[in-house]
């Protein structure tokens, strides 16, 4: 309700994310930036923040009011239980990312692929959008690692604090 007070248009986004294996799928999320946020990112990529093949401002013009506080509190997330449920996610993995961004991985960065995209991963418990791309990809990668289920309790049980102290979430 509070999406669709603020600003016209869907209150879903949906958008093509890569999964395990390279396997297309679409990501959910309540929307949280203006309808034409795709359109006017080619504008604004002499901002962008990010180093590697990610694209990250953290005063981003595009998001909304309401975006904001959602990103901020990670509920803009909430609507990608349904790619759990459907098999597309799981809920400890690697993010997924965009094709384009992918398309520019090295094979190292690639490797992350083998397992399915989760909702949380090593990359959220250790600072989020405060990491720089090979920091992130090597988190990725130590969870590619390590991964096995008492690895994911554990980082389950750290994802909490991380959410409700926001670090690095923009």
């Amino acid at each position: 309700a509070m999406i669709r007070l603020e600003t016209a248009g869907p209150v879903m986004f949906r958008q093509v994310r890569v999964g395990e294996r390279g396997r297309l799928f679409y990501c959910y999320k309540f929307r949280s930036m203006s309808v034409d946020a795709e359109d006017r990112k080619a504008e604004l990529d002499h901002l962008n923040e990010a180093n590697g093949a990610a694209f990250k401002i953290k005063d981003d013009p595009r998001i909304t009011r309401v975006g904001r506080f959602l990103r901020r509190s990670s509920l803009d997330e909430f609507p990608q239980l349904w790619n759990v449920l459907r098999g597309d996610m799981s809920v400890v993995g690697p993010r997924p990312q965009i094709p384009d961004e992918v398309a520019d991985y090295t094979v190292e960065q690639a490797r992350r692929l083998v397992a399915r995209p989760g909702l949380t991963c090593l990359w959220q418990v250790s600072g989020r959008s405060q990491l720089d791309f090979s920091e992130w990809m090597a988190l990725d990668q130590e969870y590619v690692k390590r991964r096995s289920l008492a690895y994911d309790i554990g980082l389950l049980l750290r994802t909490l604090p991380a959410v409700i102290e926001r670090k690095g979430a923009y």
